[in-house]
């Protein structure tokens, strides 16, 4: 390294010639002065912490956490991309452009929004009545998984 561009760790309690001996930069008396001395963070001197004091709120259940009934949705105006006759999975659903959004161990949920005129066959985990009922007027079925 260049000259000058690493200096050497202080070694305290080494003598007063040292400029950090007796005291060893720790200043007079008092808790931070002693060894193993100070206090953890958060620590307000005895007053009442700030992270006490302020209200709790917020709860994310084991299903939430587990992605246990949880979905990521699909619309029926989405299926229309399909050709006639098409079977519609999750590899069906990525190859036009639809990925798991966020919720990774969740299913697929197919909803109502928007018409559908294709035979299609739908395979996913859950499906809304309106979705059901336009997907088989359209002379398609559906599969859950």
């Amino acid at each position: 390294p260049n000259k000058g561009s690493r200096s050497n760790r202080k070694r305290r309690g080494r003598g007063n010639a040292s400029g950090l001996g007796r005291t060893s930069g720790k200043g007079e008396k008092g808790q931070k002065a002693r060894s193993g001395g100070g206090t953890r963070p958060g620590f307000e001197g005895g007053q009442m912490p700030l992270y006490r004091r302020i209200p709790k709120s917020g709860f994310r259940s084991r299903k939430e956490m587990l992605g246990l009934n949880q979905y990521n949705i699909v619309n029926i105006e989405s299926l229309e991309k399909f050709d006639d006759g098409t079977t519609v999975d999750l590899d069906a659903l990525k190859s036009i452009g639809y990925g798991v959004q966020g919720r990774k161990r969740a299913g697929i949920k197919v909803l109502g929004r928007g018409t559908l005129s294709k035979k299609l066959t739908v395979k996913v985990h859950a499906v809304s009545a309106g979705a059901r009922k336009a997907i088989e007027d359209a002379g398609g079925s559906i599969e859950l998984l």
